[in-house]
């Protein structure tokens, strides 16, 4: 297996006001997102050319959007990156970027 092209853990993974899970893992590997729970389990998977990432309006400069298979969920990464050797998610705007760039979209 290739080494992910991008993954964060620590992520709190919601759906409209319902949380699925608030130590989650986003992962970006072989072409495809991957939301997991904080156990590993799957919970929504796509590949990466069908997956729609953006920042909501009006929302703290943590949170990203990210649509999978007709579906909504919203994702609460970091404000800023943090330190190295720290640990914590990365920011939103990595994940936004990571997407585009396995999907081959480069805005």
């Amino acid at each position: 297996m290739a080494e992910p092209e991008f993954t964060a853990t620590g992520v709190r993974i919601g759906k409209w006001l319902r949380s699925l899970t608030r130590a989650g893992q986003v992962r970006i590997s072989d072409g495809r997102l991957e939301l997991l729970t904080s156990y590993g389990s799957e919970i929504d998977s796509a590949p990466v050319q069908a997956v729609r990432a953006s920042r909501p309006w009006f929302a703290p400069e943590d949170r990203a959007l990210a649509d999978l298979n007709g579906k909504r969920y919203l994702l609460t990464l970091g404000e800023h990156d943090p330190a190295p050797g720290e640990p914590g998610p990365p920011a939103a705007r990595r994940f936004i970027e990571a997407v585009r760039k396995a999907a081959g979209r480069s805005h």
